[in-house]
């Protein structure tokens, strides 16, 4: 059976840099208390005229380039993304319009923060089914537009930003099978509900779920992809918590693998925050090519979802 294999990868973050001690002027804060509790330094923020769809759309650019494609080729656009302000159209679709594609199946996605892995999943599955060939997979968030800046205990986590990848058929598969799930009772743990949020969360829940379960799951996923974690060259976890990613790599076992944590720099960009972190990595060639990689988000939902891919 035909499966898929991401080829290459791209990101965009906004020009500004929001520092722990600008922030420390906005909200009673300070950087050693971020630090010590989130492990965030800095982060990204959009400007008030660049949207969602810029912002992908930018991202989706620099992976084509990167992949060396024909763009009309590209035969399905899925976006993963849950700080759209309009609700049609879709980011998918004006991207497409951006790019200048063909005539693409174009959807939009929200599982917030497991985004890009649920996208990445229905794009594999799209191309093993006969149903696309050539996928343009994003993740992208504009958290900024759906913040409380007098919040101390969202305001410091949130970033913006964009991050793409191309997956084409191929005979050898390097997307390996998802695992996927949710958390019915965990639903409410991660909300932006009405027209205007906040961005809110029950960020201890969060954290305690994520540390005592998520192992397990990840597990399971090194399994269906055939390895055994410390085969892995690479941990790409969801960057919402330096205190949440670095115990997990180690209770995986993944004791040879190069550790995401874009988090210090980019803060939680939710469905974002895995395809900026890994496409860091590949530009910095941190990864070897062909390189076994896992990859992990979870948010709000509570949603989690997960693959081993092969390192473009």
């Amino acid at each position: 059976m035909t499966g898929s294999r991401v080829v290459a990868l791209g990101h965009y973050q906004p020009e500004r840099v929001l520092t722990n001690d600008e922030l420390a002027t906005m909200v009673e804060t300070n950087d050693e208390w971020i630090q010590s509790r989130v492990g965030i330094r800095e982060r990204r923020i959009a400007a008030p005229d660049e949207q969602v769809d810029e912002m992908a759309w930018r991202a989706a650019d620099k992976a084509i380039a990167n992949a060396g494609l024909d763009i009309t080729e590209i035969d399905y656009v899925v976006v993963a993304t849950c700080t759209a302000i309009d609700r049609s159209p879709n980011i998918a679709a004006r991207v497409a319009a951006r790019l200048g594609l063909g005539n693409p199946a174009a959807i939009d996605l929200n599982t917030a923060c497991s985004g890009f892995a649920y996208a990445l999943a229905t794009a594999d599955q799209a191309i093993r089914a006969g149903a696309a060939s050539k996928a343009l997979v994003i993740g992208v968030e504009k958290l900024s537009d759906w913040t409380d800046w007098t919040d101390r205990t969202t305001c410091v986590l949130i970033g913006d930003g964009a991050g793409a990848a191309i997956l084409v058929a191929d005979e050898d598969p390097g997307v390996g099978p998802v695992v996927w799930g949710s958390v019915p009772e965990m639903s409410d743990a991660v909300r932006i509900e009405g027209r205007e949020g906040p961005f809110q969360q029950e960020g201890l829940s969060v954290f305690r779920w994520a540390t005592t379960q998520l192992p397990e799951i990840a597990k399971q996923v090194c399994e269906k992809a055939g390895l055994k974690p410390e085969e892995l060259g690479g941990v790409v976890l969801h960057q919402a918590n330096l205190r949440i990613i670095e115990p997990l790599a180690k209770r995986l076992g993944a004791v040879n693998a190069v550790v995401a944590k874009d988090v210090v720099e980019s803060g939680n960009t939710s469905a974002a925050s895995i395809p900026i972190a890994l496409s860091k990595l590949v530009e910095k060639r941190e990864i070897p090519s062909g390189a076994p990689v896992l990859l992990f988000g979870f948010g709000g939902g509570l949603s989690y979802a997960g693959q081993v891919i092969r390192c473009p």
